[in-house]
């Protein structure tokens, strides 16, 4: 099939043969962050390195939502939707209020700074748990270079009590995740200490607690190749859809690679959206894609 990879042979119904690959934006430094506002029938993504949060219509094409955004990457929503998004400049995690307002939501853990977050989900109990690793402020390309004050990890943060916590600090570079629709797995990316020669690279997986409390496991899963996970999403039957250097890589829940949607530049992150939440939105290097797939998204990735 001219445009994908079929792997196993359940990809071939999940891919639609008169669907193809479509080019929605181009042209800007670095794109990140999607993520589908269904009530305003729009998507939301980072244009990184200039510093701005960009709108895609339909009707409209791009236009900008908010610059500066404080050199926002990773962004989601919560269970109210409102839009959480992650700031390398601002070394937090903001929240867009529904007037409109910007709340500053966490900045620290321990009585120390974090470092630059990165990627952030919101669980059906409504914690929201984000990645933090040193990337952000390593260059100045994405934020500007800052002094870490705390090794890299993985948090849960309760907004109602202000609590944040620690699950997991055995990485190197946290990066995108997912929980699976059930929510007793939790997916996320190790893509390693990108200033070394040989850095870890590959998709973790964790077994959630019931209550959300506890994470156990957090071994190996997938590796993607070539390149690496950068961002992921989940679909309805709990496929992983991943980013890869090649394109968009689709993960059964065994971790085996089911197929890959080929796209012309390295993929950072996706989105589901559209109004039956089948359209794969791709952040790929300096442009925007989209395809529509003959599957949807979770009820809430």
């Amino acid at each position: 099939m001219e445009g994908f990879e079929v792997h196993d042979r359940r990809f071939a119904h999940y891919v639609l043969g008169n669907a193809p690959l479509e080019l929605l934006a181009s042209g800007f430094r670095w794109v990140e962050g999607p993520v589908w506002m269904g009530d305003a029938d729009c998507l939301l993504f980072q244009d990184l390195p200039r510093n701005r949060t960009m709108r895609w219509t339909e009707e409209a094409g791009v236009s900008i939502y908010r610059a500066p955004s404080d050199y926002a990457n990773g962004q989601t929503r919560d269970r109210q939707g409102r839009l959480i998004a992650c700031s390398h400049r601002g070394r937090c995690l903001y929240r867009t209020e529904l007037d409109g307002r910007v709340t500053r939501l966490v900045a620290q853990h321990a009585g120390k700074r974090l470092n630059a977050p990165n990627d952030v989900v919101v669980r059906s109990d409504g914690t929201i748990w984000f990645t933090d690793p040193l990337y952000g402020i390593q260059n100045d390309y994405e934020g500007g270079r800052q002094e870490s004050e705390q090794p890299p990890a993985l948090y849960r943060f309760a907004p109602e009590s202000g609590e944040i916590r620690v699950m997991a600090g055995d990485f190197d570079g946290p990066n995108g995740l997912a929980f699976s629709p059930d929510e007793r797995r939790l997916y996320v990316a190790e893509t390693g200490d990108q200033t070394g020669d040989a850095p870890r690279q590959f998709i973790r997986v964790f077994d959630v607690s019931p209550d959300g409390e506890r994470l156990s496991g957090g071994g190996f899963f997938h590796a993607v190749s070539p390149g690496y996970c950068d961002g992921m999403r989940v679909d309805e039957d709990g496929n992983i859809w991943s980013s890869a250097a090649d394109g968009v890589h689709c993960i059964s829940p065994e971790g085996q690679l089911l197929g890959k949607v080929l796209v012309p530049h390295r993929v950072s992150n996706l989105a589901f959206g559209g109004v039956m939440k089948n359209r794969l939105f791709i952040a790929a290097s300096h442009s925007l894609y989209a395809i529509f797939l003959n599957r949807r998204g979770a009820h809430w990735p």
